[in-house]
């Protein structure tokens, strides 16, 4: 297994947020069990690592507004498309079975055991150690791993940019599975992402926060992460 991938430990944990002053679309809070073995790239996928892929197969690079950006920067404006050709790509390459985190596996390598509003507990002034958001950000991302990992060694889960998952977007957690698998009825509201970004503010960055955008859309706050099976 890659060094920059880190397995998660099986266990049992509660996702989503119990909090009344939060969204609807974060609830019920419910228990998730990841009995099966898989590994977590530590960052978001690079600049760097994305041209290898598109320098193989032709695809288009997608364009980005910020000039100063170089190649160890979370890629952006990719679609949940992109991404899932990307995993696909990189597993015939290697010959292991590479996907996209699905939004149960990916709450709970950002929570790394905890269960407070951040991997780091609710202090919101802390945020800053963790993540490139809206207040320290100036705007642009930044590159991956320049802030503290948490408790499990996962870099930016919250900020820098948003992150695709294999899951359709459901509207809240009744009837999703607990069994950390994806959630496939398919939404007019497309696919999950999680994780904030630059541009959000604290809430935004949240550990149980989550948004939707369509399968084919791009955005300059999207990005991704990907994850091995074993």
């Amino acid at each position: 297994m890659e060094t920059n991938f880190i397995k998660l430990p099986r266990g049992t944990y509660l996702m989503g947020s119990g909090d009344n002053s939060f969204h609807e679309k974060e609830k019920p809070l419910h228990e998730v069990t990841i009995d099966y073995d898989v590994a977590l790239c530590k960052t978001q996928v690079t600049v760097e690592e994305y041209m290898l892929y598109a320098e193989a197969t032709a695809v288009e690079v997608p364009t980005d507004k910020h000039e100063h950006l170089g190649v160890d920067v979370p890629v952006r404006r990719v679609r949940w498309t992109d991404a899932k050709n990307y995993c696909l790509w990189k597993s015939e390459r290697e010959g292991v079975t590479y996907r996209l985190p699905t939004e149960a596996e990916w709450e709970y390598a950002c929570r790394a055991g905890s269960h407070s509003k951040f991997c780091f507990g609710d202090d919101i002034t802390l945020l800053g150690d963790y993540a490139w958001y809206k207040e320290n950000s100036n705007g642009v991302t930044h590159n991956v791993a320049s802030k503290k990992a948490n408790a499990w060694g996962f870099y930016d889960m919250h900020g820098n940019v948003w992150e695709w998952c294999l899951d359709n977007y459901s509207e809240n957690y009744e009837g999703v599975p607990c069994d950390g698998s994806a959630y496939k009825v398919v939404s007019q509201k497309g696919m999950v992402l999680r994780g904030g970004a630059w541009s959000g503010q604290a809430e935004n960055n949240r550990s149980a926060s989550r948004i939707n955008l369509g399968a084919t859309s791009r955005n300059y706050f999207v990005g991704f992460r990907v994850l091995i099976e074993l």
